[in-house]
């Protein structure tokens, strides 16, 4: 007897991704699509018994780094561990195309600074069979992914493709520079760029500590770009700013958003500095949208923060004179086990003036113990500081103890208040869409690309208090996502949407702790977080992943400016 459907989804708890009401059903695939929802009475080739579990259209991540991986690797963890099934890339104004031979270590040289990934193993893992964007596209085109990926055009790489090293150097643009960078922006746009990214941010740097080259670029320098944009009438903005002077910063991004008729975004977090600074923020963007333009804020799902560990970038006694950084991660945990040895941490602590250690690794008041489970939204009293005024030791002691059994975490953005309570009221406003996992970046130092399984779990589940409903968060991280970068056929379980789909024990759905592999080219290092709870996967109607194992099925391709794949 004939299959009428590749696949039959059978008896799942169906959240659609449209914000309505769950309810039970069936899901039937046919040829890449969604053929029917609700009740099926044809049959399948495959057929999935779903009863008991959630099933959720493919997760739509807007805000990753994988502009190097994704020339090596045809896995994109760890965001395909976490019910990812489309991610852009090309973020917060770094990447590699478009890029002059002469410039490529510059390039490499500003990702590693911005999003912690190590010179070596992006000098050994970029094939660099590109130079303009284009090319860099058609590099992609080829290759096959556990998900699909979109790129957008990077300023600093198009500002220094342009300018050189006035470019690199922050100088100001002239017109004709601009010219050159609004004619390069509308050629990547047709060439399937999904937007154009940039940074006005003094936290990133060059790994040798230079500002990024878009810092302080000029509003008519990004306004050429954005009408070019425009007028190939494609493509998103994407803005990371510091927000210094909110109203003035963020009127020029509704002009550029006004003029040119593109969507935009920017990062939105909750500062320690500014405590209070994302409502004005939100309240800004709430007048712009009720005029019509189609501006969203990003938001991250728990707090912006760092780990620090033993086999990790950073850990409290890295800048210590008589830290071992040489010996091996047994030497080092042996010397910790020396109270002769901390002691001397103790006694001979970094010179002063160190802007890392003041502002990171001794801030004992804002550190705690991961834990297994992870815990992203710890209590106050549970801090180092807390721990070590409680026994009466030196932090030391206390950091001492925690590095030897495993990772200290470090929140320093969305936890001002010592909780999320400022991240639920960002998630649940009308305005705004998650992002900012940064999946792909900071593997020495963050472990983010898991912010999806952070939204099912602990605001949809778990938190004691401000608890967010799930289908809200599942539209969001779906239908939401994918509408905000133009991609209109996902993000939704209805007949004709591509079948990216998940099947989700939403019961036993937990985040496992960070665990560090050493598997990137060179041999280098990145933090990996997996989840249990995910028992199917599905891009383009094939399972991908099973119970958290990939099948070995790759039917991901490269996105092209808002089209389908």
């Amino acid at each position: 007897m004939s299959s009428d459907f590749d696949l039959v989804i059978r008896k799942g708890h169906i959240v659609d991704g449209s914000g309505s009401p769950g309810f039970d059903g069936d899901v039937a695939v046919k040829d890449g699509r969604i053929a029917t929802v609700g009740t099926v009475n044809g049959r399948g080739v495959e057929e999935i018994d779903a009863k008991g579990l959630l099933v959720t259209p493919g997760f739509v991540d807007v805000h990753t780094h994988y502009d190097g991986q994704a020339t090596w690797d045809q896995r994109l963890q760890p965001s395909s561990w976490h019910g990812v099934t489309t991610v852009i890339a090309g973020n917060c104004g770094v990447g590699f195309a478009p890029c002059r031979v002469a410039d490529q270590d510059r390039l490499i040289r500003l990702m590693e600074g911005v999003e912690d990934l190590p010179f070596p193993v992006l000098k050994e893992g970029l094939p660099w069979n590109w130079q303009s964007f284009p090319d860099y596209l058609d590099s992609l085109q080829s290759r096959a992914f556990d998900m699909d990926i979109g790129l957008q055009l990077p300023h600093a790489a198009l500002r220094v493709f342009v300018m050189g090293e006035r470019g690199a150097n922050r100088e100001a643009a002239s017109a004709e520079d601009i010219a050159q960078m609004a004619a390069l922006a509308e050629t990547a746009m047709h060439a399937g760029a999904m937007g154009f990214s940039t940074s006005r941010t003094l936290n990133h740097r060059t790994s040798d500590g230079q500002p990024t080259p878009t810092l302080t670029a000029a509003e008519d320098e990004l306004m050429g770009i954005a009408l070019a944009l425009g007028r190939a009438g494609k493509g998103v903005l994407q803005f990371v700013s510091d927000f210094a002077d909110p109203v003035t910063e963020f009127a020029m991004m509704r002009r550029l958003c006004e003029r040119s008729g593109r969507p935009l975004s920017f990062s939105l977090a909750q500062s320690p500095v500014a405590p209070l600074g994302w409502r004005k923020l939100l309240d800004l963007l709430e007048q712009a949208t009720a005029a019509g333009l189609p501006m969203k804020a990003q938001v991250a799902a728990r707090p912006v923060g760092v780990l620090l560990g033993l086999d990790l970038t950073l850990n409290p006694f890295s800048l210590h004179p008589d830290w071992p950084k040489a010996a091996s991660l047994d030497e080092q945990r042996r010397s910790l086990a020396d109270p002769d040895f901390v002691a001397r941490l103790i006694a001979n602590p970094p010179a002063k003036g160190n802007a890392l250690g003041t502002a990171l690794l001794h801030r004992w008041g804002d550190m705690y113990q991961l834990g297994n489970p992870p815990n992203y939204e710890p209590l106050p009293e549970t801090s180092l500081a807390a721990e070590a005024m409680r026994r009466g030791v030196a932090y030391e002691v206390v950091a001492a103890e925690w590095l030897r059994a495993g990772m200290i975490y470090v929140p320093f953005l969305n936890f001002a208040d010592g909780d999320l309570d400022a991240v639920g009221a960002m998630l649940a406003h009308p305005d705004t869409i998650p992002g900012l996992s940064d999946g792909g970046a900071h593997v020495g130092m963050i472990c983010d690309g898991s912010f999806p399984t952070t939204l099912l779990t602990h605001w949809a589940r778990d938190r004691s208090h401000g608890r967010l409903p799930l289908e809200h968060l599942i539209k969001r991280q779906s239908h939401d996502t994918a509408r905000a970068v133009g991609l209109a056929d996902r993000g939704l379980l209805a007949p004709g949407q591509r079948a990216d789909i998940n099947l989700i024990d939403l019961a036993v759905l937990a985040l496992l702790p960070p665990e560090v592999a050493h598997d990137l080219p060179a041999g280098g290092r990145r933090l990996l977080q997996r989840a249990a709870g995910y028992r199917a996967t599905l891009v383009a109607g094939q399972i991908t992943y099973r119970d958290g194992e990939a099948t070995g099925l790759l039917p991901g391709r490269l996105l092209r400016g808002g089209t389908s794949g």
